[in-house]
């Protein structure tokens, strides 16, 4: 075994659960070929891949919003779809590719109103 498989294998024996999990998911989602969030630019079109880890109803300006939280093993995107009490197949730990313009809202990277699509998860 060369030196680069054995610091491999150390570095899969010595991370931590919640490392080897961002790996693996980070891993999934460039099989779709989604942009990891921390790569996404603001003002620009991107698709993101990964696990619904939060769901809310939240309002915004006195309107219902439904907001759902995807983590992608880099970073977190919130989704926020305007008008919406609840949206059948969104729940937490549900996996899913979402597309929209991304901005910054309350310091926090979001997708209003984006396209997405449900995945099956590995």
């Amino acid at each position: 075994m060369g030196a680069t498989g054995l610091k491999e294998r150390l570095r899969k024996i010595t991370a931590s659960q919640a490392e080897q999990e961002a790996a693996e998911i980070q891993q999934q989602c460039a099989g779709l070929g989604a942009t990891q969030v921390t790569d996404c630019q603001l003002g620009h079109e991107c698709s993101v891949a990964g696990t619904v880890r939060a769901v809310r109803l939240a309002p915004l300006a006195g309107a219902p919003t439904f907001e759902v939280d995807v983590w992608d093993g880099s970073g977190t995107i919130r989704l926020v779809f305007l008008g919406r009490r609840a949206i059948r197949g969104l729940e937490t730990g549900r996996a899913l590719l979402a597309t929209g313009r991304l901005t910054r809202r309350e310091g926090r990277l979001t997708i209003f109103n984006p396209r997405y699509e449900i995945v099956p998860a590995a």
